[in-house]
């Protein structure tokens, strides 16, 4: 038996050269190998080695305290980055804005099935996924700057069909993240709140002549994992690094909960009724869209209201909630702990887990309304000089069954009450949400035209549907004047097909809907 090299961080940094191409696992504060980027961050900062790195991955990696993806934002060590999401990594996200390094923000899905085509040495993955959005090298060609010249995504014709080949990335280093190493590199992720990409990841690079680099909590002796646990085999891994307790951390700032690995079934408790406001009213109006069986995907925010009108109503069962990271069933949790799921049924691997987003398999898909225009576009990707990216957004909203954008209608100060069963604007909100164009095509209304999609965009004081001809005023809270407070409050005027609908009454009132009768 072959041992595996165990290596400090220190020493693994140094395999890292001038222009290699780093992939890196992790979903926000799930799975980075902190150990490893923070060791390549402080060669770089302490000899200005290595330079001109591409950085490559699929999630939105790190908590904005400048880990994870973060680890990289120096001038000099990055020459591009190819990622899925920005948010959690503002200084990279400046250093693009300040086009001091290229930068490229692709679907989080297509990147992580990605993975797979370049191990099997695909001429590119091809995808129907990001049509008619930013990412169309008709639109943007998922561009973020001006330094940004090449074209990564091309468009071509399949049997008369449209799609996008995204080109394939040659890996030359992997740092992934597991739970145990035994002597011989074999790689067991049980601890882990979901198995990500790493097994694609480290057969991506192996299969580039690249080298696969796993941080791990500890090695223990040969033959002594189960080999039902091992999710990377030795003969895929170069080296591995034990990490510091305080840099594997299960989520940023978390302890180890079982309930997040399946090692354990957390009791549930009764949930708290949560205070009637505009995101409990978004929330109990999109409930009312759930049926029996459904298989949904809730984003985070004010979607997540969602969840917590259902229980209330007693209907949580109605749905199974699925995260793009992996898990299946359970309750999904948010902030630094999202991509994990508490007493999930399944932890699927997160290119298996967007096969079945891509194929339709999501009943209904919830998510965040930042910004819709008159065509029926939203944007949750690019505001003015910040950049936050598409994560698995497209993924999402282009193939589920139907798809609910919910947001308040306008942001910057907005404030409601309730008073008599009626909604009162109490201070108008700043910033116009629904506007005549967003500055970024995340959703293609004309996309979801094209394959007859079902759409709606909810808010606390209307709901609109996108019909062929454009986007129609459907209903408005009691109380609302459809005039000053709707259409004036809005950079277009909507469709209005007869009468416009009074939103169910049963929304505004203090107690129980009934929604399970």
């Amino acid at each position: 038996m072959k041992k595996v090299k165990v290596l400090t961080a220190e020493e693994a940094a140094m395999l890292v050269k001038d222009g290699d191409t780093v992939a890196t696992g992790g979903f926000v504060g799930s799975g980075n190998p902190e150990s490893l980027t923070g060791a390549l961050e402080k060669r770089f900062l302490e000899t200005g080695k290595p330079e001109k790195l591409v950085l490559f991955h699929a999630a939105g990696q790190g908590n904005r305290d400048g880990s994870a993806s973060d680890h990289f934002a120096h001038e000099g060590m990055l020459k591009r980055v190819i990622a899925g999401h920005y948010n959690m990594a503002p200084n990279l996200g400046q250093m693009i804005i300040d086009n001091k390094v290229e930068g490229y923000n692709l679907p989080q899905g297509v990147i992580s099935q990605m993975y797979r085509d370049i191990a099997g040495h695909k001429i590119g993955t091809i995808s129907h996924v990001g049509l008619n959005t930013y990412v169309d090298p008709r639109v943007e060609g998922g561009k973020l700057n001006a330094v940004t010249k090449e074209d990564i995504v091309e468009l071509i014709n399949i049997g008369g069909e449209e799609r996008l080949l995204y080109k394939p990335v040659k890996i030359d280093v992997a740092f992934i993240r597991g739970s145990y190493a035994d002597e011989a590199g074999n790689i067991s992720l049980q601890r882990e709140v979901t198995p990500l990409d790493a097994i694609s990841m480290a057969q991506a690079a192996r299969n580039s002549g690249g080298k696969v680099i796993v941080q791990v909590e500890k090695v223990v002796k040969a033959g002594t994992l189960d080999p039902k646990l091992v999710k990377i085999p030795g003969i895929y891994v170069d080296a591995v690094v034990v990490s510091k307790p305080e840099e594997h951390e299960q989520c940023v700032g978390c302890k180890y909960d079982p309930s997040l690995t399946g090692e354990v079934t957390a009791p549930e408790g009764a949930s708290k009724p949560v205070a009637l406001s505009a995101k409990k009213i978004i929330g109990r109006r999109a409930a009312m869209e759930l049926r029996e069986d459904s298989v949904v995907n809730l984003g985070i925010g004010v979607p997540e209201y969602i969840s917590m009108v259902a229980n209330e109503e007693g209907i949580g069962d109605y749905m199974t909630l699925t995260v793009e990271a992996g898990p299946v069933g359970g309750v999904p949790l948010g902030g630094a702990q999202f991509g994990a799921s508490v007493n999930a049924d399944c932890y699927l691997d997160q290119n298996y887990q967007f096969d079945f987003y891509d194929g339709g398999g999501i009943d209904l898909a919830f998510l965040g309304l930042a910004q819709a225009d008159k065509d029926g576009n939203v944007n949750v990707s690019k505001f003015g000089p910040r950049i936050a990216g598409c994560g698995g957004f497209i993924n999402i909203t282009q193939n589920a069954k139907k798809v609910f954008f919910c947001g308040t209608f306008t942001a910057g100060g907005l404030k409601t009450s309730i008073k008599d069963g009626k909604l009162i604007i109490d201070n108008e909100g700043k910033e116009k949400k629904l506007i005549n164009e967003v500055e970024q095509i995340t959703f293609s209304g004309a996309y979801a035209n094209k394959t007859n999609q079902p759409v709606m965009y909810i808010t606390e004081r209307a709901v609109f549907e996108l019909r062929k001809d454009g986007v129609y005023l459907t209903e408005v809270a009691p109380g609302i004047d459809i005039k000053t407070q709707v259409i004036d409050q809005m950079g277009f005027e909507p469709k209005i097909d007869g009468e416009v609908k009074v939103m169910d009454e049963r929304i505004f009132k203090d107690e129980l809907m009934g929604l399970k009768k």
